[in-house]
């Protein structure tokens, strides 16, 4: 059985939980370069611990994975969830993924908006996302992106 806590990120760990952030990105299987490309995008500021809501998956005392939240004029965005590459697969990008789905519904928001990488697109149908549409990437230009949601609610 997996042990986690799911806590608020800290200042202090933003730079940690950024790397988290960039090898989990390259479980994908794309290069150095590409990495570097998506660090800005992928970077965890203390301006996003104050506009946002990020959780910190920690099992063994130890960062394992990290989901932010941000809300949106008529909808939650998921902005990060990444689990770090050595515990793929057991289990902690569910926890965060339930945990990300319930605060959103808690919040009152009918919707969470997901900008998938291409990889991560059937993790987000289990929980019943759906292709709404493409989004342009923030980090490579002229790349685009699968555009996801999750109805919440039926309001």
């Amino acid at each position: 059985m997996i042990r986690v806590v799911l806590r608020r990120a800290r200042p202090e760990e933003l730079a940690d939980l950024t790397e988290l952030c960039l090898r989990s990105k390259a479980y994908w299987g794309y290069d150095a370069a590409f990495i570097e490309a998506c660090r800005e995008e992928l970077t965890l500021s203390l301006e996003d611990l104050k506009t946002s809501h990020i959780r910190v998956a920690e099992s063994c005392n130890r960062a394992v994975g990290v989901v932010q939240l941000k809300s949106g004029s008529d909808h939650i965005d998921l902005e990060k969830l990444f689990v770090d590459p050595d515990v793929i697969g057991e289990g902690f990008g569910d926890i965060m993924m339930r945990w990300a789905i319930s605060w959103a519904g808690a919040l009152g928001a009918p919707l969470m908006k997901i900008v998938a990488d291409p990889g991560a697109e059937s993790f987000y149908e289990r929980y019943d996302a759906v292709r709404i549409g493409e989004e342009p990437s923030g980090s490579i230009p002229g790349r685009v992106l699968p555009l996801m949601e999750i109805k919440l609610s039926d309001t």
